[in-house]
């Protein structure tokens, strides 16, 4: 199982992003007609306080790593897949801090798709002279 104890350990965005990979299929429904399930989950008030909590801990982060800000929506991540099951049983990893991470909606699909390209791009910062108009 993954977690944040571990991920911590990992100083590299590009790392990070490797160790929490799932290299999804996309299009695969992961709830298909139990939908519904996954977003009452997603709208109850102990879900809101945790993801608070989270993003607190993350300090707004990427994947938890200073310099990687969220300036827009940003997504808890469950390190390790939701499944119907493990809100049909009350699964308590599934609110527990040690298996979320914060991350941007990009970095969130990159890791369920397994698509480096998808990654947000880093910041480089524009110098005078440092382009040409052709």
């Amino acid at each position: 199982m993954r977690t944040i104890t571990e991920l911590n350990t990992i100083p590299e965005f590009e790392d990070r992003f490797q160790y929490l990979m799932l290299r999804g299929v996309v299009g695969r429904p992961t709830f298909g007609h139990e939908r519904w399930l996954n977003q009452k989950f997603y709208t109850s008030r102990e879900w809101r306080n945790l993801r608070n909590y989270v993003i607190a801990r993350d300090n707004g982060c990427d994947l938890a790593i200073p310099g990687h800000e969220i300036h827009a929506k940003l997504i808890i991540h469950h390190m390790n897949p939701m499944e119907v099951t493990d809100i049909r049983h009350g699964n308590d990893d599934i609110f527990d801090p040690e298996y979320l991470i914060t991350t941007t909606l990009r970095t969130h699909n990159a890791i369920h798709f397994g698509d480096e390209r998808q990654l947000p791009m880093p910041f480089v910062e524009r110098r005078a002279g440092d382009t040409k108009l052709w």
